[in-house]
């Protein structure tokens, strides 16, 4: 068959499959984080965000495309529940730079094991050939979608 009549069907397999997946992953991962350790969402991107580096409010604010102020309300709550510490840069005052705590570090941990636990029901009801094929074609997805 002909690229250019299985890139049509790829496109429409791609939305079929990759968006719902993408979206119950979120809702399970918003889920464990809401319900096992009482995080609004917006904690939850902001300790994710932190222990990837970001660690100032105004870097969060732009990298999760909201305002200062709700970085703020959030930052402060995770200061509170012991997962986010401020340290103020010993340079410059007027920056506090962010890091979570080993508690913070713990509950995000706990967050992604849990949603690796629940990937991994849904993988296993598929045969060891279809878990292999899987693999290949996230390999060939991977390599569509890499950078020139």
């Amino acid at each position: 068959m002909a690229k250019q009549t299985l890139i049509p069907d790829l496109i429409e397999k791609f939305w079929e499959t990759i968006t719902p997946a993408w979206h119950a992953t979120r809702a399970h991962i918003r889920k464990v984080a809401s319900e096992n350790f009482h995080l609004t969402v917006e904690q939850f991107q902001v300790l994710r965000r932190i222990h990837r580096g970001v660690e100032s409010v105004s870097a969060l604010a732009e990298a999760n495309r909201t305002s200062r102020s709700s970085v703020s309300k959030a930052v402060d709550a995770l200061v509170n529940k012991g997962l986010v510490s401020r340290n103020t840069d010993a340079h410059d005052r007027r920056h506090v730079h962010l890091s979570l705590t080993g508690e913070g570090e713990r509950v995000l941990s706990a967050i992604y094991a849990e949603t690796e636990a629940w990937l991994a029901a849904r993988f296993a009801r598929l045969t060891p050939e279809e878990l292999a094929e899987t693999l290949h074609s996230l390999d060939l997805l991977r390599k569509a979608f890499a950078e020139d």
